[in-house]
């Protein structure tokens, strides 16, 4: 009996993705969270510190943006568009708190600032490209509505 090797990659393949969705989507759903528990040390205060303009309205906002996208991450439901809000969000906080402070912080300071920063864009880029996989609830809901139509 062979072994179907595009079936076994396929599904290592499912597995990788949900990996990454479950990392990225982990880590800003649980930074969105923190906003609202630390409002001084990572919401509003945070925002006013690194000068957010309208810090209030800001902070809480960004905050609900990587709640819900984070949400949508880790359960595969609208992955690639709950990557686009996420990429603005991770563009603004690399600039803001690591390009700005480059100087101070110098190269070597700013890589080990930035090493979760940069990590993020490519797991958001990586899922901008091919999707949630096969594990997740956009490719459950895809298959019923190909099941109702056939």
């Amino acid at each position: 009996m062979a072994l179907n090797t595009n079936l076994i990659w396929a599904n290592h393949a499912a597995k990788a993705i949900l990996l990454i969705r479950v990392l990225v989507g982990w880590i800003f759903l649980s930074e969105g969270i923190q906003k609202f528990l630390f409002p001084d040390s990572l919401g509003e205060g945070r925002f006013v510190k690194i000068g957010i303009p309208w810090s209030q309205v800001m902070a809480p906002f960004v905050g609900i943006v990587e709640i819900v996208c984070g949400t949508l991450l880790l359960v595969g439901f609208l992955t690639r568009l709950a990557t686009v809000p996420l990429l603005i969000d991770i563009a603004v906080a690399l600039y803001s708190t690591k390009i700005v402070t480059f100087a101070q912080n110098e190269f070597w300071g700013t890589l080990h600032e930035a090493r979760t920063d940069v990590s993020m864009p490519l797991g958001l880029i990586f899922l901008l490209l091919v999707g949630g996989g096969s594990l997740a609830l956009d490719a459950r809901l895809a298959s019923r509505r190909h099941e109702g139509n056939a």
